[in-house]
């Protein structure tokens, strides 16, 4: 069975990786972009849709805003770019936002962006899966109404792809992304192309008119008019989420690693910049119209447009505007842009595993996420990641709409309190540097910081107004409780260590019993009663004895029979059990000896058979597995475990390796 799921797992994940290999996992520019940034970039194929959809509730005039909106996001994406590039050369170990906060902050600065950023990465899988399967549906209508079922087979493939390691699942997302980017930038250059000579035909949906929401039927004015536009920049503001995942990966890339990730950076934030700009002007220019429910939102010839309507995607309304009658190109357009929503996943199976690792190394997380796997990835951080992905998934039916609320207001928390935190760092920096052009260096890192952190503060103010009672209060409850729960862990790890620390007098620790007392539970003779008496006998206890447990008379009386008839050196006590359990009596006598010498160590040595076969688990140990568990929880016992194998383990060697001399009992089950 082992030899079996050994041989799948090698099939799927290949071969393990030496230790020493880890150097070569390591990623360049041109492989880390598509790893770390293919989050930022996919944005832009949902934040404009996003901008879009929110302000076509103040109907049909209030889209003309939208590049300014647009443009609003972009000033902050490039502040936050900026800024994080003076972060990965400040803490280039891969803390991030988290190493940031706790050095410049505090511990608990630390945790509040760790947990906000371990929410916001399983958002990111959640939400880049549903928009990307919803691309898929509208490329392939027979996938449709079936679109959490396909998202949640695409988690589970990503995070195959990802257990393989970083730097092959780097490899089979790089063409996709630079397909994409190549796919975008020709819509945009096609079509200004067309827009300035005057060919560029009206979007599909530029025919039909928007119905106002109640309240707005006179457009963008008043106090909600202004709401509804911090509303439409919230969410577009969910085209900077991934930029803090290269901040987190930069152990991933090759010397120099800071330099790296900062060219790294400055090409993400160029890239969506631009496209996000593009396609909002596009939108204008083609009259292209994205709603939250188009079948009542939606009116052709002054009557709504009913459920047959299918509201394609904005990037697929523009291509088929662009590239109208080429029908290659814009599939092509269509399905890499599917693609990259569903790969963008991978920057948060980048960033969630090193974060978790961290964490874990600082006790914040269990320690099983802080080793890598065969591959030398984070395996139990990709696996945990892709459950809470799939969770949400399902929970949310993949509906992107539903979801975006929830999604950028962990990561805004992150930068603002990271950049925070850099403000601090330079300023305490600045305070012991002598040299005059690197405190002119730090002053303009600093200015940088803080603009970042003014920006970012104010887009967290907004996004906590405008989306609280839509969904963002689940994000931060859940914030809340991934920040007790880290808090535990860390007080049940520093309780451990100090239970366990050898203290002012370690001697004591290497004090000796002042004897052992052994005691080999027996069930009947057979082979493995000899063993485990073998093994007893060889550790030379103080006290040797065998104990079995009266629960019918006739077979005590059999066992002390046969005893007596081998002249097994060894003394047989029978524990009497007058309601036939085993546990009970067997217990209250190893306490028994406790009591008496309580400077006594007492060795039990337990009998089990090895099986080969899954179903003979069922059938063998049941009592030796209560034993265990109870006697585990009693100080001042040692539990052995004396293995015999049966022939279904290999028919070739079941039972060798050990003599069994003289003196020795079985195991807990009654020949079971």
């Amino acid at each position: 069975m082992s030899d079996v799921a050994d041989a799948a797992k090698r099939l799927v994940l290949g071969r393990p990786f030496r230790t020493e290999r880890l150097g070569h996992t390591l990623l360049r520019k041109r492989i880390a972009l598509p790893v770390f940034a293919s989050d930022a970039l996919s944005s832009v194929a949902y934040a404009p849709d996003e901008i879009l959809l929110t302000l076509s509730i103040a109907g049909l005039g209030a889209a003309l805003i939208s590049p300014w909106v647009g443009l609003a996001v972009a000033v902050v994406l490039v502040a936050v770019v900026a800024s994080y590039r003076q972060n990965v050369h400040a803490y280039p170990s891969g803390g991030g936002d988290y190493e940031v906060a706790t050095v410049n902050l505090g511990p608990r600065a630390g945790v509040s962006v760790a947990s906000a950023l371990l929410v916001d990465y399983v958002l990111t899988v959640a939400v880049s899966i549903s928009s990307g399967a919803q691309y898929a549906a509208a490329a392939v209508p027979a996938l449709r109404g079936h679109e959490t079922p396909f998202a949640i087979g695409v988690v589970l493939l990503l995070m195959v792809l990802n257990l393989r390691g970083v730097k092959e699942s780097g490899r089979l997302f790089a063409l996709p992304t630079y397909l994409f980017m190549a796919a975008v930038g020709t819509v945009a250059v096609v079509g200004f192309v067309r827009w300035a000579t005057g060919t560029l035909p009206m979007a599909e949906s530029a025919e039909l008119e928007i119905v106002p929401q109640s309240g707005f039927d006179q457009g963008l004015v008043g106090l909600a008019g202004a709401f509804l536009v911090l509303r439409a920049f919230a969410s577009g503001s969910a085209a900077l989420t991934g930029v803090e995942a290269i901040s987190n990966g930069v152990p991933a890339f090759r010397k120099p690693k800071s330099r790296n990730a900062a060219t790294t950076l400055l090409l993400l934030g160029t890239l969506s910049t631009t496209f996000i700009m593009s396609i909002l002007l596009l939108a204008q220019a083609t009259h292209a119209h994205i709603v939250e429910d188009p079948a009542t939102q939606l009116l052709r010839d002054g009557e709504p447009v009913g459920e047959e309507y299918v509201q394609d995607p904005l990037i697929a309304q523009l291509s088929e505007a662009v590239f109208s009658g080429f029908g290659p190109a814009i599939a092509l357009i269509a399905v890499v842009t599917g693609l990259i929503l569903v790969l963008a996943a991978n920057t948060a199976f980048n960033g969630f595993p090193v974060l978790g690792s961290i964490l874990a190394r600082d006790g914040y997380l269990p320690r099983q996420l802080h080793t890598r796997g065969d591959r030398l990835a984070f395996s139990n951080g990709i696996i945990s990641l892709a459950l809470g992905a799939v969770v949400l998934i399902w929970a949310f039916d993949a509906q992107v709409t539903r979801l975006i609320h929830l999604y950028i207001v962990g990561v805004f928390v992150s930068f603002t309190l990271s950049q925070l935190g850099m403000v601090r760092h330079w300023n305490r920096e600045l305070r012991t540097e002598p040299d005059t052009q690197a405190r002119a260096r730090m002053k303009r890192s600093r200015a940088i910081n803080a603009v970042g952190l003014g920006l970012t503060g104010t887009v967290l103010v907004v996004v906590l107004i405008t989306k609280f009672t839509r969904g963002a209060w689940i994000a931060l409850l859940a914030m809340a409780c991934i920040f007790v729960v880290m808090q535990a862990i860390r007080r049940h790890y520093a309780r451990v260590s100090e239970e366990l620390a050898l203290g002012d007098d370690p001697a004591a620790a290497r004090a000796l019993p002042s004897r052992v007392h052994a005691i080999v539970l027996v069930s009947r003779l057979h082979k493995p009663t000899m063993r485990a008496l073998a093994y007893a006998r060889a550790t030379r206890p103080s006290v040797l004895e065998a104990v079995t447990v009266s629960v019918d008379p006739d077979d005590v009386a059999r066992l002390r029979e046969e005893w007596e008839a081998l002249d097994l050196p060894v003394a047989l006590k029978i524990l009497d059990s007058p309601f036939r359990e085993i546990t009970r009596p067997v217990l209250g006598y190893v306490r028994s000896i406790r009591r008496a010498s309580p400077r006594d160590l007492v060795v039990v040595y337990v009998p089990e058979y090895v099986v080969g076969h899954w179903w003979e688990h069922l059938l063998h140990n049941q009592s030796a597995l209560r034993l265990k568990s109870r006697l585990l929880f009693t100080p001042g016992v040692v539990v052995a475990s004396v293995p015999w194998q049966l022939r279904s383990v290999d028919p070739a060697t079941s039972g060798r390796g050990v003599p069994a001399p003289p003196g020795g009992p079985g195991q807990t089950e009654g020949g079971a």
